[in-house]
């Protein structure tokens, strides 16, 4: 695996040299000359997702070869199930559209029911780790002043997308675990409205990715004492836990060290072991920069080249600290498609459990 700052020192040098050999006429075949390239995010504006891919757009545009225009297209829908079926089944193969997803390695990995396209075969183009940060309003009863105040709290109410949705089973995986009572409702199209929700009192504890957090939740609910921020979910790798790079500098616990601190113990049992089996995945691969299938390997290599120099870009840099307070680290390099594929992979008991708990709603 290559990071994006030595990806990046690699694009400079190449294009350095490719300045210097290629004739000015030929470096006028470029991809997406003449072209105008569609970012298809699949959660409605407003979300974490989008105000992300908004930004990946405004910049990627700056840095692919042959200056495309470039617009965003949000399909919302099923917990972002739509937008990704349309990428794979409708979207034009020629390399004019790519989508910005959130959600879809997990929806493909614990979905193994036939598609009309089979998720696997879409070209993934580079893909960013990430994680999700719970947070609660304060004035659930008695009162919430700190995060281990959460186990006795009264009346507490979980927001979600969706049954089937890796946020709605993770929120409410981690309330059972600490033997949390919590209503459930769930169906919200997007964060922007169970984030509405939340405001109104409809619920009163969610989860958001940390761009929406740092950005939204942080200044406008915690800084006001409306919100609490409770905990995050670890990177994990199937075999140890690691801090997120988008939650450095925050002031949270880990939820395995959050447990520890109110139980004195770790975490186990079979509800924790599939808790670590979706944050693998799902964490790994929160957001991913993809392409239909059968994408030309022009439009990718273009893609994938215009990230790598983004990463590089101070504006770019400086407008994603400002806006969300850290700058995405992509994984672009050639092994992504082999990455993506093999990774995509849930053992049938897993799934089978996670299934059967996602269907047995709580009451």
């Amino acid at each position: 695996m290559i990071s994006i700052s030595r990806r990046a020192g690699l694009a400079v040098l190449g294009c350095a040299f490719l300045s210097a050999a290629v004739p000015a006429a030929q470096a006028q075949d470029a991809f997406y000359k003449g072209k105008r390239l569609t970012v298809l995010v699949n959660y409605a504006a407003g979300g974490p997702t989008d105000v992300e891919g908004r930004l990946f757009a405004k910049f990627v545009a700056k840095h692919i070869e042959g200056a495309p225009g470039v617009i965003v297209q949000n399909m919302d829908g099923a917990g972002g199930l739509i937008g990704t079926n349309y990428l794979g089944e409708i979207a034009p193969k020629d390399g004019t559209m790519v989508g910005y997803l959130t959600g879809a390695a997990w929806q493909s990995a614990s979905d193994p029911s036939p598609r009309r396209v089979d998720f696997k075969s879409y070209e993934f183009v580079a893909y960013q780790p990430g994680t999700s940060v719970y947070f609660a309003r304060t004035d659930i009863k008695p009162g919430l002043k700190n995060a281990t105040d959460l186990v006795k709290a009264e009346g507490v109410i979980v927001g979600g997308l969706g049954v089937d949705n890796a946020k709605d089973i993770l929120l409410r995986m981690t309330m059972d675990m600490l033997g949390v009572k919590f209503k459930y409702v769930t169906g919200y199209k997007g964060s922007q409205g169970a984030r509405l929700a939340l405001q109104q009192g409809e619920i009163n504890l969610y989860s958001e990715s940390p761009p929406s957090y740092r950005a939204i939740i942080e200044p406008s609910f915690v800084q006001k004492g409306e919100a609490i921020g409770l905990f995050y979910d670890p990177g994990y790798n199937g075999i140890s836990f690691r801090t997120p790079k988008q939650m450095e500098g925050v002031d949270l616990l880990p939820y395995h060290e959050l447990y520890k601190k109110i139980k004195g113990e770790e975490p186990k049992g079979e509800l924790w072991d599939a808790y670590r089996t979706i944050i693998a995945l799902n964490g790994a691969m929160q957001r991913m920069v993809v392409m239909p299938p059968t994408a030309p390997q022009g439009a990718i290599d273009a893609v994938r080249k215009a990230i790598a120099s983004m990463g590089n870009d101070k504006d770019y840099q400086d407008e994603c600290l400002k806006t969300f307070g850290f700058v995405p680290d992509y994984v672009i390099d050639n092994t992504v498609n082999e990455q993506v594929r093999k990774a995509l992979t849930v053992t049938p008991e897993m799934r089978n459990y996670i299934h059967a708990y996602a269907k047995n709603l709580p009451r």
